[in-house]
């Protein structure tokens, strides 16, 4: 057995899978705030800390996760901690990891649920290089009292109209999750997003 599919996991998998769960729920309730989750897991390269502690807490053998590029090592890791399986299928998936290439224009062959189960849809894991330094962006939305501003690292051509077009297919939709290093931010389908 390889030792990178089993190593890395979180040290207490209860209390482990609890901080990141709700480091995330706040996240996505908060849109545009950065959960700290650095600490809790080390997968294989490429794949990020914080992308790892997301899918450890939330994906199971019934959540198929999709990796838009190969990372057979991250997909063992994966596979061994959770029960998930790797789908090749992408509309197939409730999880994706997508790669690092910055092209937006094909999300939209994940699933975004149907009008009679809208909570079917996929959750996005965007890598980027950063967070914080990038072009500025102003959120608006639910759980945002007026606005606020992030400025990622990274974001690929045509980002804002991919997720204007997301959002106004409420309350079908992904759900975006911008990962760095042990951080997250959430943009969850309802939150508004325009240039500053």
């Amino acid at each position: 057995m390889n030792l990178a599919m089993v190593d890395g996991g979180f040290a207490e998998p209860v209390f482990g899978s609890q901080r990141a769960f709700r480091a995330l729920m706040d996240a996505f309730a908060r849109p545009g705030s950065v959960a700290d989750l650095s600490g809790l897991v080390l997968p294989p390269a490429p794949m990020s800390p914080a992308a790892g502690a997301v899918l450890l807490a939330l994906a199971d053998g019934d959540t198929p996760v999709f990796f838009e590029t190969d990372m057979p090592d991250a997909k063992a890791w994966v596979a061994f901690h959770t029960g998930a399986t790797a789908t090749t299928e992408a509309q197939a998936a409730r999880f994706v990891h997508l790669g690092e290439t910055g092209d937006c224009t094909g999300w939209s062959r994940f699933a975004v649920g149907t009008a009679e189960y809208p909570d079917r849809s996929a959750t996005l894991l965007l890598p980027l290089e950063a967070l914080r330094g990038g072009r500025r962006l102003i959120l608006s939305g639910p759980g945002i009292e007026t606005t606020t501003e992030i400025a990622p690292q990274g974001l690929g051509a045509g980002f804002l109209d991919v997720m204007a077009a997301n959002r106004a297919g409420f309350p079908l939709g992904f759900d975006l999750v911008l990962v760095s290093g042990g951080e997250a931010l959430a943009l969850p389908r309802t939150t508004h997003i325009q240039e500053a």
